[in-house]
């Protein structure tokens, strides 16, 4: 199985019409919906659209590679850390889960039951859990990334700053690699030394916030395009490693719900 897949390229569903997406929508297909931020605050090097950039490039990837059904990239979701800087979106909570949910169950309506939500973010983390719970029910499996964990060994290798996780070394290194044209590394501070618990803040007044008047937290001067290189590889593999797991699942018994149906709570 996963040599077939390793042989075949993938489909992107809004490139062909429906006739065709019928055809390959099997029961055992593998869809991807790409999970990245089109509007979110990355600093004043990095544009609001940052974590789209990401999604779309390592879809392509993935695409190029197994023959999963390619969603279009969902480009909002659950990010309140961001919400003091111009430009930044956020869905709530239960938004987030409740989209993603209606996402799968109306693919699942024309036969595939295995989901992977090619996520971008961190905060995103937690509703796509809960939605995953929640399609298990249903006899639908939803799997999603773990972008912190899917190239820990890669940036434990490069890293040099001290600390960061937002628009920092090691996410600037990665859109280097990707599209260096995104980068505008004249205007890369370092920033969020002041580190407190909760979201990010421009106002040093807030005990309850992480203190950075730039919106980056970490150090991206020290970015590179080589280390990024080395970033968005492994974590390809390992993205790659998840697919191919995914397709090799058991299903969970039940059958998927109405796309349009009260997501139950968990």
């Amino acid at each position: 199985m996963i040599l077939l897949l390793a042989a075949l390229a993938g489909l992107r569903l809004g490139d062909v019409p429906w006739t065709e997406a019928e055809k390959f929508l099997t029961t055992d297909r593998v869809v991807v919906l790409p999970l990245g931020a089109g509007s979110k605050e990355h600093g004043p090097h990095l544009l609001l659209r940052n974590d789209q950039i990401l999604a779309d490039y390592l879809a392509a990837r993935v695409l190029a590679a197994r023959p999963v059904a390619l969603l279009p990239t969902l480009t909002y979701g659950f990010y309140p850390a961001f919400l003091e800087y111009p430009g930044s979106v956020s869905l709530s909570f239960e938004t987030q889960r409740d989209v993603v949910v209606q996402i799968c169950r109306s693919m699942a309506a024309y036969g595939p039951r295995r989901f992977y939500v090619l996520n971008t973010g961190v905060s995103t983390a937690r509703p796509l859990e809960v939605a995953a719970l929640a399609l298990a029910k249903e006899g639908v499996v939803m799997r999603f990334t773990d972008v912190l964990e899917g190239s820990r060994a890669a940036e434990a290798a490069v890293r040099q700053q001290k600390f960061g996780t937002h628009a920092d070394e090691i996410e600037t290194s990665m859109i280097l690699y990707i599209d260096p044209q995104a980068v505008r590394m004249d205007k890369a501070v370092p920033d969020g030394a002041v580190e407190r618990p909760g979201p990010l803040t421009r106002d040093p007044r807030r005990k309850d916030a992480h203190y950075s008047p730039s919106g980056v937290f970490g150090d991206p001067t020290l970015a590179t395009r080589e280390k990024g290189q080395r970033i968005v590889e492994a974590l390809i593999a390992h993205i790659l490693g998840e697919i191919d797991g995914l397709a090799a699942a058991s299903l969970p018994a039940g059958a998927p719900g109405s796309p349009l149906a009260a997501v139950p709570a968990p």
